[in-house]
């Protein structure tokens, strides 16, 4: 039984978001198969929500005022669920292009908005390709991202 939001929104990437299936269009019956699949009801019912929230926030203003140049600072809440290697990930996501301010902004919040005390850098990484995928104009970003998750290769080699 899988018990992971994550997991349940990894499982959905897979399976109808990479533009191969199309999901059953009504939510109910996209419930029932994914609790077939050894999901929780909980889970899933989380990681719907999650999606929703991103394609809410993606279309709000809350972060235009974002500009790079400028120094992030993580709060104690943020740093208790994104230890030092993800805040790697991230600056290292940013200055590598794939990332704009904006973007980082998105992936935080997406993240805080996980009910896990911490998440592992591959989690984070699925986190950064969903936020990036619902943003218009960053799909070359999405790309290096997908490429990233998919690519055994770890990024950080100079």
């Amino acid at each position: 039984m899988y018990e992971n939001t994550v997991e349940v929104l990894i499982y959905l990437y897979e399976n109808y978001m990479d533009g191969e299936n199309a999901a059953p269009v009504d939510q109910g019956e996209l419930e029932t198969e994914l609790t077939h699949a050894g999901f929780t009801q909980v889970e899933v019912r989380k990681a719907l929500r999650w999606l929703d929230d991103l394609a809410t926030g993606t279309r709000t203003a809350a972060y235009r005022a974002c500009r790079g140049g400028s120094m992030r600072v993580f709060t104690t809440a943020e740093i208790a669920k994104l230890d030092c290697e993800a805040r790697g990930l991230l600056l290292f996501l940013e200055q590598a292009g794939i990332l704009d301010p904006v973007s980082r902004e998105f992936v935080i919040e997406r993240a805080l908005a996980l009910e896990q005390p911490q998440l592992t850098i591959e989690e984070l990484k699925w986190v950064v390709l969903l936020v990036l995928m619902s943003r218009p104009g960053r799909e070359d970003a999405y790309t290096q991202m997908e490429d990233l998750i998919y690519c055994e290769i770890p990024p950080y080699l100079h």
